[in-house]
């Protein structure tokens, strides 16, 4: 019987490798992790880690957040609030498609003013920096809480607060006597009078829009507020996918007096579920302490039910 060609044997030989890597890797394989996943234990996760009510609806996943917030974006008191995301719209609603940080860096720390024609919401080229959104966060949650919502490097400015940020021009460039200084942070037309009436003898002005200080040397100033803040880090800041479900214990303490008032328990019961559903570190070492806020508002409306003008979760 003759012999098949080489290379006709090669692309056989290529052929039955390619079955039966795909019968293994394409069907073998994915149908023995479903069947690992349905195993007790592992099917909840398989799942998607999905969240009832108590009339068995699904409203949520322990593993996504959620806003609990109302049609205007405000928040809703009776709830225990996430970590600022950016799946979060200004209208209330969470789109979990919307996944990512805002590429907002420890370097942004100067606002791009709006036009004084348009205002904020109506400028698309305006944008605030990382630091004015720390700081708008740091004041609204501190006057949400009734606690200070101070913090280094953050000022109060017109209606809100902002970074507190310098351009400083200096005679030689970046050398030499300081010759201007000019609040970036706050506009002429949004502010009486800048933060700090003069810096090394120098009177501070207000920022105008469309004038270029590209020239000026970027100077934040840190203030005298405490370098431990009463609103926690988390608070203000989204995480890394904008979808983390949980807060730090020390936000949720943060939160307790407000949500034991509007659902009329006591702080102490409200800290005890808190206590439920704080997880610790992974291994005993890795990662710190949190809390989920879905699984603890869900219980929340199970053990202490707010009324119908709360809004149920999900």
């Amino acid at each position: 019987m003759a012999r098949l060609p080489r290379w006709v044997s090669q692309h056989l030989a290529a052929l039955r490798a390619l079955l039966v890597l795909t019968a293994v890797t394409g069907i073998l394989y994915p149908l023995a992790v479903l069947a690992v996943a349905q195993l007790p234990g592992l099917d909840h996760k398989a799942e998607g880690s999905l969240v009832y009510d108590e009339d068995g609806a699904v409203v949520g996943s322990s593993l996504l957040g959620q806003s609990f917030t109302d049609e205007d974006g405000n928040a809703i008191a009776a709830y225990f609030q996430s970590r600022p995301s950016m799946a979060a719209g200004e209208n209330g609603d969470y789109d979990p498609l919307v996944s990512g940080a805002s590429n907002l860096g420890p370097e942004s720390v100067v606002d791009a003013l709006p036009d004084p024609a348009l205002g904020w919401d109506g400028d698309e080229l305006a944008t605030k920096s990382l630091l004015t959104q720390v700081c708008e966060r740091s004041y609204a949650i501190g006057e949400r809480e009734g606690v200070d919502g101070s913090r280094p490097y953050c000022t109060e400015s017109g209606a809100g607060a902002v970074g507190a940020v310098l351009g400083v021009f200096y005679a030689e460039g970046t050398t030499g006597d300081v010759v201007r200084v000019v609040s970036l942070n706050e506009a002429c037309d949004a502010v009486a009078a800048p933060f700090l009436a003069e810096y090394e003898g120098v009177p501070v002005e207000c920022a105008v829009y469309g004038e270029d200080y590209a020239a000026a040397i970027v100077t934040p100033v840190e203030g005298d507020a405490s370098g431990e803040p009463a609103v926690p880090a988390d608070a203000v800041t989204a995480s890394g996918s904008g979808l983390d479900p949980h807060i730090s214990p020390e936000y949720a303490e943060l939160q307790t007096a407000r949500v034991a008032a509007e659902r009329g328990a006591s702080t102490e019961d409200v800290e005890a579920l808190v206590e439920e559903h704080t997880t610790g570190r992974f291994l005993g070492f890795m990662g710190d302490p949190a809390v989920n806020v879905v699984e603890l508002n869900l219980a929340l409306d199970s053990v202490f039910p707010a009324g119908d003008e709360a809004g149920p979760v999900g």
